[in-house]
Protein backbone atom coordinates (compact mmCIF):
# COMPACT_ATOMS: atom_id res chain seq x y z
CA UNK A 1 0.00 0.00 0.00
CA UNK A 2 1.31 3.57 -0.73
CA UNK A 3 2.95 4.90 2.75
CA UNK A 4 0.94 8.18 2.20
CA UNK A 5 -2.39 6.67 2.12
CA UNK A 6 -1.38 4.27 5.56
CA UNK A 7 -2.04 5.15 9.04
CA UNK A 8 -4.11 4.26 12.27
CA UNK A 9 -7.15 6.07 11.17
CA UNK A 10 -7.06 4.68 7.61
CA UNK A 11 -6.39 1.15 9.23
CA UNK A 12 -9.28 1.70 11.84
CA UNK A 13 -11.53 2.88 8.50
CA UNK A 14 -10.80 -0.15 6.44
CA UNK A 15 -11.80 -2.63 10.36
CA UNK A 16 -14.79 -0.59 10.72
CA UNK A 17 -15.88 -1.48 6.64
CA UNK A 18 -14.49 -4.91 7.14
CA UNK A 19 -17.22 -5.47 9.98
CA UNK A 20 -19.94 -4.57 8.15
CA UNK A 21 -22.49 -7.39 7.62
CA UNK A 22 -24.87 -6.79 4.87
CA UNK A 23 -25.94 -4.54 2.34
CA UNK A 24 -28.32 -2.36 5.04
CA UNK A 25 -25.06 -1.87 7.69
CA UNK A 26 -23.13 -0.98 4.28
CA UNK A 27 -25.99 1.69 3.37
CA UNK A 28 -26.38 2.74 7.44
CA UNK A 29 -22.60 3.24 8.21
CA UNK A 30 -21.58 4.78 4.62
CA UNK A 31 -24.85 7.56 5.10
CA UNK A 32 -23.57 8.57 8.17
CA UNK A 33 -19.75 8.60 7.30
CA UNK A 34 -19.99 10.20 3.78
CA UNK A 35 -22.04 12.93 2.17
CA UNK A 36 -24.22 11.82 -0.81
CA UNK A 37 -21.76 14.07 -3.18
CA UNK A 38 -18.50 11.55 -1.58
CA UNK A 39 -20.68 8.45 -2.09
CA UNK A 40 -22.00 9.20 -5.43
CA UNK A 41 -18.62 9.95 -6.47
CA UNK A 42 -17.24 6.78 -5.15
CA UNK A 43 -19.75 4.44 -6.65
CA UNK A 44 -19.34 6.65 -10.05
CA UNK A 45 -15.51 5.67 -10.00
CA UNK A 46 -16.61 2.11 -9.39
CA UNK A 47 -19.10 2.08 -12.19
CA UNK A 48 -16.47 3.62 -14.47
CA UNK A 49 -13.83 0.98 -13.45
CA UNK A 50 -15.82 -1.43 -14.51
CA UNK A 51 -16.81 -0.21 -17.59
CA UNK A 52 -13.29 0.30 -18.01
CA UNK A 53 -11.84 -3.47 -17.65
CA UNK A 54 -15.17 -4.33 -19.82
CA UNK A 55 -13.41 -2.15 -22.69
CA UNK A 56 -15.75 0.36 -22.63
CA UNK A 57 -14.91 3.53 -25.19
CA UNK A 58 -14.71 6.47 -23.15
CA UNK A 59 -17.67 8.21 -24.60
CA UNK A 60 -19.79 5.45 -23.55
CA UNK A 61 -18.60 5.71 -19.94
CA UNK A 62 -19.09 9.26 -20.08
CA UNK A 63 -22.83 9.13 -21.44
CA UNK A 64 -23.70 5.90 -18.73
CA UNK A 65 -22.07 7.59 -15.95
CA UNK A 66 -22.14 11.63 -16.58
CA UNK A 67 -18.33 11.05 -15.43
CA UNK A 68 -15.82 13.72 -16.66
CA UNK A 69 -12.79 12.25 -18.98
CA UNK A 70 -10.37 13.42 -15.95
CA UNK A 71 -12.27 11.07 -14.05
CA UNK A 72 -12.26 8.30 -16.40
CA UNK A 73 -8.58 8.83 -16.95
CA UNK A 74 -7.74 8.75 -13.73
CA UNK A 75 -9.16 5.62 -12.40
CA UNK A 76 -8.15 3.97 -16.20
CA UNK A 77 -4.08 4.95 -14.97
CA UNK A 78 -5.73 3.28 -11.40
CA UNK A 79 -6.26 0.14 -13.75
CA UNK A 80 -3.08 -0.11 -15.54
CA UNK A 81 -0.66 1.34 -12.80
CA UNK A 82 -2.46 0.71 -9.35
CA UNK A 83 -2.41 -1.74 -6.77
CA UNK A 84 -4.91 -4.37 -8.56
CA UNK A 85 -7.86 -3.47 -6.13
CA UNK A 86 -10.65 -2.95 -8.93
CA UNK A 87 -9.67 -6.72 -10.52
CA UNK A 88 -9.57 -8.04 -7.02
CA UNK A 89 -12.90 -6.86 -6.05
CA UNK A 90 -14.50 -7.44 -9.68
CA UNK A 91 -13.49 -10.92 -9.76
CA UNK A 92 -14.64 -11.79 -5.87
CA UNK A 93 -18.16 -9.78 -7.06
CA UNK A 94 -18.40 -11.93 -10.69
CA UNK A 95 -17.59 -15.55 -8.61
CA UNK A 96 -20.73 -14.57 -6.23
Amino acid sequence: MNSKVKSDNVDFLFKAILALENMDECYAFFEDLCTVTELKALSQRLAVAKMLSDNRVYSDIVKQTGASTATISRVNRSLQWGCDGYTKIFERIKDK
